[in-house]
């Protein structure tokens, strides 16, 4: 694999570690994430490209995703609206509320 497919394969790595793993109250410092140089580069590319990664400085410091698709109380509603619906089977609602909680950080959806 050449160096920048590795680059770009990193790139993606931190956005979904960003996405999944992080919110305004989890934010991670670059040590959690990996002490490397290029982790600001990278984060910058993120920013860039539109996603909103935010630094947060003081006590609880770190980065994080800011805005996302979709709030919490989005996802609420949408969970509720699958979970009431009466022509979804329990199976498929199951599916659907599993992919609702993938919108939100892995610290929100525990809230879900």
């Amino acid at each position: 694999m050449s160096k920048s497919t590795n680059q770009k394969t990193k790139l993606l790595c931190l956005y979904h570690m960003l996405l999944r793993q992080t919110d305004e109250e989890h934010p991670l410092s670059v040590p959690q994430i990996i002490e490397r140089k290029s982790v600001y580069d990278d984060l910058e590319a993120l920013r860039q490209f539109g996603l909103d990664v935010q630094c947060r400085k003081g006590k609880n410091s770190g980065w994080f995703i800011g805005e996302r698709d979709f709030e919490l109380p989005e996802i609420k509603l949408l969970m509720d609206a699958v979970q009431s619906s009466r022509f979804i089977t329990q199976k498929k609602s199951d599916a659907l509320i599993h992919k609702l909680e993938g919108l939100a950080s892995v610290h929100q959806a525990g809230q879900l």
